[in-house]
Parts: structure tokens; C-alpha cells; sequence
């Protein structure tokens, strides 16, 4: 394991990023690019801060499950940045703001773009969730498009008690730059809040939602059109009729009245905390 060079600087080292409030989440004013440039610059050329960051992504579900569960709200507002994973929220923030979102950062984007860059930089990874055969296909895809990428190590996420703390403890010695974490709302942010003092060796935790499934091949995108239409959701319910269709039904309204009556379109604070 290479040496780490730690700067004391903690969550201030996110200061400098803008903010708008969004549905009543506060969301890097970021696109994809720049997202990902902030992710390589908190561990390239050293370590920015005592622990790792940790950054989540929000869409129209997760404005309206932070506004009826009090513990979901509490585990995005830790984050130290939220991304906005969601075409209607840049839709509105276009409509609401003098300083809106410059574009949607799926995270699904976002991983190829941090790593043809972690790539170049000889940075690494960990892909931590989803059920085995998902992440060993997952893996395996990764490794066939970015084979200079140093993967340190995988695993599926169904562990609990002694066997995730073990795991936590692997991963903490294994010291990767990133971790990706691939476990579903709101259990990989659960995840983050209890194992980051455990993970101090990790430069930068990421949750990842569904990543992994896109990633293996087993779960197709929509089309870019759905996509750039806010209609990404309907393309879901789409492919998982019973699993998806009372959770957008319950989920959509709510969001779209949070968005339209719980955001504030003035830059805020930089170094405010969500």
C-alpha cells in the first residue's frame, strides 16, 4: 500500500462548490465534468481531507422520501455534496433560478467519466453491492473497458454483523481512492454514516444506487430522448411494472410540489451544510 498524504482540511474542502436548494436539498450548481474533476482533485496529487467524502445523488424519489422519513432526510443532508440525478430537477431549477443546473449527473455517467480519468491518474477503486453475480459481471465489464483501471477489490453487499465489519476493515487496508457503494436508498447512506469512521484510508465514498446492474448489462438505460423528456421514470415502470409503479405513483406528485414550492434559487452559501 502506497503512502497517504493527508491534508487536514475535512469538509471544507467542498466549500468552494455552489449550491442551489432544490425541493429542499441543496445541489451542486455541477455538470458531469466538473463532478468528476472535483472527484479526482480531492485525492490527486494527496488527500484533502482527514476522511473520506462522501457524496449521494438525489432525483424526484429521494425529494420525496427526505421530506416524509426523517432518517432518510438526515442521512442525505450529512452528505458532503449531492449531485442531482434527475432530468426534471434540472428542469425546474432552469424555470426557479438565475444559477440553475447546468445538467443531470447520473451517477451511471458520472463512473465512466471518473474512471477514464482515475485511469490516467493510476487512481483506484472498490465496488462494493448488489448481489454476487451482479457485481462480478459488473467487475468484469469495468475491467474489459478500462483495463489499466486499478480495481483493488469487489464484493457483493449482502453481508451484515461481524461479516460487514470484517469486510469494512478489508476495504479500510486495501486504502482505495474510491469506493462505490451499491446497496439502494436509503442503505447505502446508512452504510456511509456508520463505517466511514471505520474507513479511514478511503479517499472518497460514492453511492451508487442501481450502477452496478447497468454496468454488468443486466438493466438497460431508457432512450436518450426519454431521458432528455423528464420520462427516464416511465421507461422504469416500464421494465419493472410491480416493483416500480406505486412507488412512482406516491413519489412523482409529492416531488413535483417539493420542487415547485421547497426551493430557493439564489446560490447559497458555500460553506453552508445541507
Amino acid at each position: 500500500m502506497r503512502e497517504r498524504r493527508i491534508n487536514p482540511i475535512g469538509r471544507a474542502a467542498t466549500s468552494g462548490v455552489p449550491r442551489i436548494t432544490l425541493g429542499g436539498l441543496r445541489l451542486a450548481v455541477l455538470d458531469l465534468e466538473q463532478t468528476a474533476d472535483f472527484m479526482i482533485d480531492m485525492v490527486f496529487p494527496q488527500r484533502r481531507a482527514t476522511r473520506p467524502l462522501y457524496l449521494t445523488s438525489a432525483n424526484g424519489e429521494v425529494l420525496a422520501r427526505c421530506s416524509t422519513e426523517p432518517m432518510t432526510d438526515r442521512l442525505f443532508r450529512s452528505a458532503d455534496l449531492i449531485n442531482a440525478d434527475g432530468q426534471p430537477l434540472v428542469t425546474v431549477s432552469r424555470l426557479k433560478s438565475n444559477t440553475p443546473l447546468p445538467e443531470r449527473v447520473a451517477t451511471t455517467d458520472l463512473f465512466h467519466v471518473v474512471a477514464r480519468k482515475a485511469q490516467a491518474a493510476g487512481l483506484s477503486f472498490y465496488m462494493f453491492g448488489a448481489d454476487e453475480a451482479e457485481n462480478t459481471a459488473a467487475v468484469a465489464n469495468v475491467r474489459k473497458m478500462y483495463p489499466q483501471l486499478k480495481i483493488v477489490g469487489h464484493h457483493h453487499g449482502y453481508l451484515r454483523g461481524e461479516a460487514m465489519r470484517a469486510k469494512v476493515d478489508e476495504i479500510n487496508a486495501l486504502a482505495p481512492d474510491y469506493l462505490w457503494i451499491a446497496l439502494g436508498v436509503p442503505y447505502e447512506q446508512a452504510f456511509v454514516e456508520e463505517y466511514t469512521p471505520h474507513l479511514s484510508n478511503v479517499g472518497v465514498i460514492k453511492t451508487s444506487g442501481g450502477l452496478f446492474n447497468f454496468l454488468s448489462g443486466s438493466r438497460s438505460r431508457a432512450p436518450k430522448w426519454m431521458q432528455d423528456a423528464s420520462l427516464e421514470w416511465a421507461w422504469r415502470i416500464w421494465l419493472e411494472p410491480r416493483r416500480l409503479f406505486w412507488r412512482y405513483l406516491t413519489t412523482n406528485p409529492r416531488a413535483l410540489y417539493l420542487l415547485f414550492n421547497k426551493s430557493r434559487p439564489q446560490v447559497t452559501d458555500r460553506s453552508e451544510h445541507n
